[in-house]
């Protein structure tokens, strides 16, 4: 239960608390950039599976508990437009973190076995919610098997790109361009309970200022009369993803540029799961058949955008004539003209 009433307060005291939240998320999601760069190192996890799997679900939390909490209020096109709405933004926001980077192309400087295995592993769950609205309508106390797929897929996953971690068959070709993830010289290593210790109070603060991004970007999208699709595909999924957008900037800037594409990538792998927690929380059957052509268009959208990336993965242009490598040019022209499409 809200302990504030959103829908009560006025409109400049829900904007006032929606920028408060987000300036808040830019400092403290920076830091909290730096411990997990650091925690990569000292635990020896590597960026591309701290990124993906530690930094990416902690940064999701405010995308969590806005689609769970609409599946229980009944709104499942707000729910699943949320969870892919926000994979969707967070792919194009690592247009924004290669315009920050100008040595080279973001793609071709953080090419990794692991960042190739997370985006086939994102494109491969992003199919499953498409099979359980066209499959047959199954469900058992309300859960689809689709989602525990999901998550039986998603666990498995991450363990073949943990694997790929320690004995890899496939290697990226190094040039003068590529940063590889290794720990930072010089660097006075710190106790690894403080890191930690560190890291999950600055996930707790992100998180909340995430929830509150979440409930009063909701309230402002709210008020517009939109749809449940549009309001969930694009104003709640980019504000509950801002801290996606902060940190990857953040890694950046920092060097740590496997853990930026890895946090992204990876933490868009854990987003689909969004769907699943959903599944359990809408009470009136499978979530999966309440899916409409909308959330349909959003989901094709981001395969779309997955598919690109992982060819700049793959074909590791140095240096695009936009500035920025043309698979970013290209993912930030597709996403604004797809949800433009959204508004006719």
């Amino acid at each position: 239960m809200d302990l504030v009433a959103w829908e009560t307060l006025s409109f400049p005291v829900v904007s006032a608390a929606f920028g408060a939240s987000a300036f808040l998320i830019a400092v403290v999601g920076t830091r909290m950039t730096r411990a997990a760069d650091r925690l990569a190192d000292e635990t020896g996890l590597g960026e591309a599976i701290f990124g993906a799997v530690l930094l990416g679900s902690t940064t999701s939390i405010a995308g969590i508990t806005t689609s769970v909490t609409a599946a229980v209020d009944g709104l499942p096109s707000l729910a699943i437009s949320n969870a892919i709405g926000g994979i969707a933004a967070q792919t194009v926001f690592l247009a924004v973190a290669d315009m920050a980077y100008r040595p080279a192309n973001l793609e071709h400087a953080a090419a990794s076995v692991e960042n190739l295995l997370q985006g086939a592993l994102l494109s491969t769950l992003l199919a499953i919610p498409l099979l359980g609205m066209a499959g047959p309508r199954l469900d058992l106390f309300g859960i689809h098997p689709a989602s525990v797929l999901l998550v039986a897929g998603y666990l498995y996953g991450i363990h073949l790109v943990a694997e790929a971690r320690s004995t890899p068959y496939w290697v990226a070709r190094q040039t003068d361009k590529t940063r590889q993830d290794t720990g930072a010289e010089g660097r006075e290593s710190a106790a690894l309970s403080t890191l930690w210790l560190e890291f999950v109070a600055l996930s707790l603060v992100v998180g909340a200022a995430g929830y509150v991004i979440a409930k009063t970007g909701g309230q402002v999208a709210a008020r517009t009369g939109l749809s449940e699709g549009l309001v969930g595909g694009l104003f709640t999924a980019v504000s509950t993803s801002l801290p996606e957008l902060v940190t990857s900037v953040a890694a950046v800037r920092r060097g740590a540029l496997t853990l930026a594409v890895g946090g992204i990538i990876g933490g868009n792998s854990f987003d689909v799961l969004f769907v699943a927690f959903s599944d359990v929380g809408y009470q009136e059957g499978s979530i999966y058949h309440a899916m409409t052509e909308q959330q349909v268009f959003i989901i094709a959208l981001t395969l779309l955008l997955t598919g690109i990336l992982l060819m700049g993965l793959l074909r590791r242009e140095r240096r695009g004539a936009f500035g920025i490598g043309f698979e970013s040019f290209l993912a930030l022209v597709l996403y604004f003209g797809a949800f433009g499409l959204l508004f006719v």
